[in-house]
């Protein structure tokens, strides 16, 4: 009988990928037996259900075939059992490439190689709207928010760096569009979970070094036509270059510290928001004494706040500013046109309508 190949080391790269990702399962709750596994062990973990029939529940690892989510993938196959977990994976086909379809194939047998199950591949078409990479980043959202609908997974892992958060704080900073753009990627944002935003990008092809396993190079990744491109290879080596190393570091710390003060002021809003606000005819009214008594800070969000939660509209800080004028600025001017509302101050009310 042929002696069994030798596992690879736990390397300094690999313990921290599998680190990231066994807090980022902590926080799924998972039944302790499984009626249809019975020779499964029983797991003792915080928060968990005493039994419940049927398979262990599922996690999704978004893999291209990248060193990220490569690693990300490797490290999830071996935490997910231990955490009581089934580990599957989702593989989104853009078609933009010569070949897409062959590195699809190609990731999808990486992860049958490593466990993974089910392994869905999913072609997409991308749209325009947006540019190039944001219509990108929306197929590939929908396709994998799609996937976990379809198998009922309690979420899906995405395979963002820290270099990816440090790279879109530096987009939205040159945007100027407020500190909640600065506020980077969320680490657990419901479905989509990023174990990796505390690891580094070289510490991911490290770890597929260690593992044994070859990771896929997109082309688009060195493709200076993206903008994102450009920040990584251009712009931030500049800035490590000239303020020294750690500049990655600090913008993630920064998008950290940011969404911390964002969570404070939600918090804060959610406690205010009934006794501030009223129905109206196609819509909703906030006190305009109450916006006026608060700070600009708080105002503008609150502002926000009542726009996507009532009509799913998203403002931009220009659009923000002009409804705060009807507050702030009140030369009895007529109201703001918004996408599908309009905004309006009527009997110390500011009310938002749909727009028929």
């Amino acid at each position: 009988m042929p002696a069994a190949a030798p596992r690879p080391r736990l390397t300094p790269a690999r313990a921290d990928i599998r680190r990231a990702v066994r807090e980022s399962l902590d926080g799924i709750r998972v039944p302790t037996t499984w009626s249809s596994a019975p020779e499964t062990p029983s797991l003792r973990l915080p928060g968990a259900i005493d039994h419940v029939d049927g398979p262990a529940p599922l996690v999704l690892v978004a893999l291209s075939g990248g060193a990220d989510s490569l690693a990300l993938a490797a490290a999830t196959a071996f935490e997910a059992p231990r955490a009581g977990l089934r580990a599957g994976a989702i593989i989104v086909d853009h078609g933009l490439q010569a070949g897409s379809d062959a590195v699809a194939a190609r990731a999808a047998e990486q992860a049958r190689g490593l466990g993974l199950e089910p392994v869905i591949v999913t072609r997409v078409e991308v749209g325009t709207a947006g540019g190039p990479e944001a219509a990108a980043r929306e197929a590939r959202h929908d396709a994998i928010l799609a996937a976990v609908a379809e198998t009922g997974a309690r979420c899906a892992l995405l395979a963002h760096t820290l270099d990816d958060q440090a790279e879109t704080v530096l987009l939205g900073l040159a945007r100027g569009s407020g500190a909640g753009s600065l506020m980077g990627m969320e680490p657990d944002a419901g479905l989509l979970r990023r174990p990796l935003l505390g690891i580094r990008r070289t510490t991911t092809r490290q770890a597929c070094l260690d593992e044994g396993l070859e990771p896929w190079d997109d082309p688009h990744n060195l493709d200076p036509a993206y903008a994102r491109v450009r920040v990584r290879e251009r712009v931030l080596p500049v800035l490590e270059a000239e303020l020294g190393p750690g500049v990655a570091e600090a913008l993630a710390r920064t998008a950290e510290l940011l969404r911390q003060d964002g969570e404070a002021f939600l918090q804060q809003i959610q406690e205010i928001i009934e006794d501030i606000c009223e129905p109206a005819e196609a819509g909703i009214a906030v006190s305009v004494g109450a916006l006026a008594a608060n700070p600009a800070a708080l105002r503008q969000r609150i502002i926000r706040y009542v726009v996507s939660s009532e009509f799913g509209v998203s403002l931009s800080y220009a659009q923000t500013l002009e409804v705060a004028r009807l507050v702030t600025d009140w030369h009895g001017q007529a109201g703001v046109d918004l996408p599908g509302l309009t905004a309006r101050r009527e009997a110390g009310l500011l009310v938002f309508a749909a727009v028929s």
